[in-house]
């Protein structure tokens, strides 16, 4: 087992720094960072959507990226927080898992990255959405897109298409849920592959950034629309024309 290789493994500062240090940095950066966000810019709490400057090419990145992040999110949260010996304990081996999870994850990822490239075209090639971009909006596409691609090369990386794949959930997912319960296991983290821990780090940085940019519009739950009154939208009449009367309605008050 790799927790037994590595139970006695020296940390180094740099092992502590990454994977014991970072990932709690982040996590109060990001808690502190939504408090502030929701303290003083409730206004700037919005995606800032660009719908109306064009529409066709949103029309199909749009549900190509978030359909496919969110199955991304739910791919991750099956893999690391539920343990292997639990999916045991049920009777599905670890062969049957990955055969499973693995096309799933790839089309996941597939349909984030074209969604996600369908999204950066748009916003560089529409002059009115691109006057619209900040420099935050592009530092976290950069970010966001590193997260992606990395997330991409990995789950090619495990399920065997570059090498032997890897079990993840010996590893990663471990000392995933060893930071969740404060013990975190560095030195399990530090012998995983290369891939895994550049997209360990891009995600940390990426949740890091996240309150101070447009991403924080996914901790939004409108739950008031579930109390709030109808919206009545009404048709406007066209303007009358030539010599035909004006219908009765919204008239000018005349004075005799």
């Amino acid at each position: 087992m790799i927790l037994a290789d590595v139970a006695a493994t020296e940390p180094s500062a740099a092992m502590e720094i990454l994977w014991i240090a970072l990932p709690y940095v982040v996590m109060a950066t990001m808690i502190t960072g939504l408090i502030w966000r929701y303290r003083y810019d409730k206004f700037g709490w919005t995606t800032r959507s660009s719908q109306l400057y064009e529409k066709s090419i949103l029309r199909i990145a749009s549900p190509l990226f978030h359909y496919g992040i969110l199955a991304v999110i739910a791919g991750h949260f099956l893999g690391l927080m539920i343990p292997e010996s639990w999916t045991e304990a049920l009777g599905i081996s670890e062969h049957t898992y990955h055969t499973l999870t693995v096309p799933l994850s790839l089309t996941a990822g597939a349909c984030t990255i074209v969604g996600f490239a369908l999204l950066i075209y748009r916003r560089r090639t529409v002059t009115r959405v691109l006057e619209r971009t900040s420099t935050g909006d592009k530092i976290m596409y950069v970010f966001l897109g590193l997260a992606i691609v990395l997330g991409v090369l990995v789950s090619w990386y495990a399920s065997g298409i570059f090498g032997e794949g890897h079990n993840y959930r010996e590893d990663v997912a471990v000392w995933f849920r060893s930071v969740l319960v404060f013990q975190p296991n560095g030195a399990i983290m530090a012998a995983a592959p290369l891939p895994f821990q550049l997209h360990a780090i891009a995600g940390m940085l990426l949740f890091a950034i996240w309150p101070f940019t447009r991403l924080v519009h996914v901790f939004s739950v409108p739950l008031q629309y579930l109390a709030r009154p109808y919206v009545v939208y009404r048709k406007r009449e066209p303007h009358p024309t030539g010599s035909r009367a004006p219908r009765r309605g919204w008239e000018p008050s005349r004075r005799d």
